[in-house]
């Protein structure tokens, strides 16, 4: 027997419907590249989101054909959000830091044929124009006058020769191809991630539970994390949903101009990784009380590990919380995230802030464990394994990419690559990317761990560790380090801040002080670079 409910379909179109039915009033804001601020409604949002639909369907695409976007967070990319699947096409956003090379291998192995590019990025098509097979390239101008290039299109225009009267809610399966992301391509080629109607629809109310980010239509949201990464963690679907006023900080991501919108727009969520907000936190400790931030209830910070120092910096001397979460692109990308339960809000302190530097416990419908060298691992909070995951917003492969199978287990988990532990509460704590383990001896020692605990000396802006060969004991730790501006510390006050925390073993053999560590085009620490720029280091035997 089966129960007698409709089969209605979760499709971005719905979500579309829903906005432009009960939160036409709602305001969108965006930050151009002059600074100043593009202000209008969610009924206009809609307006123009039909239009593009439209404007689409007319260039003679075919159902689940590919656009792709090159944008900041902008009220045009929103448009692009809702308005290409809607046509029954794919959105499909590019990474603008990403090599010449490197965007033109993701669009021809996506097969894109239209592209929609913001005018402060027209100077990458340069890279990679004439090696792929793009059909029609519009781009994103912030007013009327804006320049378009010759050759090229202005979006405006686009949407001028389309009528919304033209546009009709289409009835799609939600399993159609709503959207596709590809992976940063660390250890290989990048691989596309195909995400479905559903998919999308069911990120977007699992990450606004209670439990995560805590979405509703009373918020002000800006999300940090780009647009063109993993769908801005898919805050705008999210967002979009409830009705929630939006805010888009475009080209501008330095401390001080996301501080002036958290405050001028009296944000309630935000969200990115931790080399951004550690920024943040700079500005608010060199100018305390300068912003009134009285209005932000969460800052979500993934795509790394947040360092315990930080959590306490923001919480201790500015009232801020942060929610500390974890996913990947192959899941959409939100799996976990970093809110206590109520019997952790009854520990002391010490307990609550080792808890919240974890990276949470798994969202509604998303189930983990981990597989160490003898089988799946216990919940214990000490044995390591690597994390497998599934649920109903999981990738169960990627795009024409078979020879990725083995990501995936046999019995249909994705094997994610992090090496984590997971303690009796559900709770996952993230020691290393498998890659970037230290190897000591037989033994496994967290990269991510040292990380952080030299992260928390008050002289340290920024620390990487990774693994330099060693003639005794195959690797050692290395820590990698920038210095706040104006402070200084020696390599032995670094190491012995940090001792009472670790065994003598796992602590860095030595400390490199350097101007900036390299990062990857999503903001993470680049590992790969560091290990090259470092391979010829010399360690003495011990």
């Amino acid at each position: 027997m089966q129960g007698l409910t409709m089969d209605y379909q979760l499709t971005l179109p719905a979500v579309l419907k829903r906005a432009d039915q009960l939160f036409g009033r709602k305001e969108i804001v965006t930050r151009r590249p002059d600074k100043s601020f593009h202000r209008y409604t969610y009924a206009d949002f809609v307006r123009r989101a039909k239009k593009l639909a439209v404007a689409l369907g007319g260039l003679g695409l075919q159902k689940s054909d590919r656009v792709a976007t090159l944008g900041w967070n902008t009220y045009q990319h929103l448009e692009a959000y809702f308005g290409v699947p809607s046509a029954g096409l794919v959105l499909h956003t590019l990474n603008p830091r990403l090599p010449a090379d490197e965007l033109a291998y993701i669009i021809d192995h996506a097969g894109d044929r239209v592209l929609l590019v913001d005018e402060t990025m027209v100077r990458l098509l340069d890279g990679f124009r004439d090696k792929v097979n793009l059909e029609h390239v519009f781009v994103f101008t912030y007013s009327p006058e804006g320049e378009v290039p010759e050759g090229l299109r202005g979006y405006e225009e686009l949407l001028q020769e389309a009528d919304e009267g033209d546009f009709a809610y289409p009835d799609l399966d939600e399993r159609d191809a709503a959207a596709m992301c590809y992976t940063s391509g660390t250890t290989g080629r990048p691989k596309g991630v195909l995400y479905s109607h559903r998919c999308i629809c069911l990120h977007s109310l699992i990450t606004s539970v209670a439990e995560a980010f805590g979405l509703s239509e009373a918020d002000s949201v800006l999300p940090v994390v780009p647009m063109f990464h993993v769908n801005a963690w898919g805050i705008p679907f999210a967002a979009t949903m409830h009705g929630a006023k939006q805010v888009f900080p475009g080209p501008h991501l330095d401390p001080q101009s996301l501080l002036e919108d958290f405050e001028q727009e009296k944000v309630t969520f935000t969200a990115g990784v931790p080399t951004v907000f550690l920024g943040i936190l700079r500005e608010l400790d060199r100018q305390p009380g300068r912003y009134d931030l009285s209005s932000l209830k969460a800052m979500g910070i993934g795509g790394s590990a947040a360092p315990e120092g930080m959590i306490r910096g923001f919480r201790e001397r500015h009232g801020l919380t942060v929610l500390h979460a974890w996913g990947m692109t192959e899941m959409a990308p939100v799996g976990t995230a970093g809110h206590l339960t109520s019997d952790l809000l009854q520990e002391p302190e010490d307990v609550q802030y080792r808890y919240r530097a974890k990276q949470g416990i798994p969202l509604p419908f998303i189930e983990i464990r981990a597989r160490g060298a003898e089988g799946l691992v216990p919940w214990d909070g000490r044995t390591m394994g690597e994390l497998e995951v599934r649920g109903p917003t999981v990738a169960s492969s990627y795009y024409e990419a078979p020879e990725a199978a083995d990501k995936f287990t046999e019995d249909g988990w994705f094997r994610t690559g992090d090496i984590v532990t997971i303690d009796e509460r559900g709770y996952i704590e993230i020691r290393d990317r498998d890659k970037d383990l230290v190897k000591s001896g037989g033994e496994w020692i967290s990269s991510v761990e040292l990380e952080n605990a030299l992260m928390g000396h008050p002289a340290v802006a920024e620390a990487a560790v990774i693994a330099v060969p060693h003639p005794k004991w195959q690797e050692r730790p290395l820590a990698v380090v920038v210095l706040k501006e104006g402070e200084s510390a020696t390599p032995e006050e670094l190491i012995q801040s940090i001792a009472p925390r670790f065994e003598k073993w796992q602590l860095p053999d030595a400390v490199e002080f350097v101007d900036e560590i390299p990062k990857t085009a999503t903001g993470k620490f680049l590992k790969t670079r560091l290990r090259e720029m470092f391979k010829d280091y010399q360690l003495a035997k011990s």
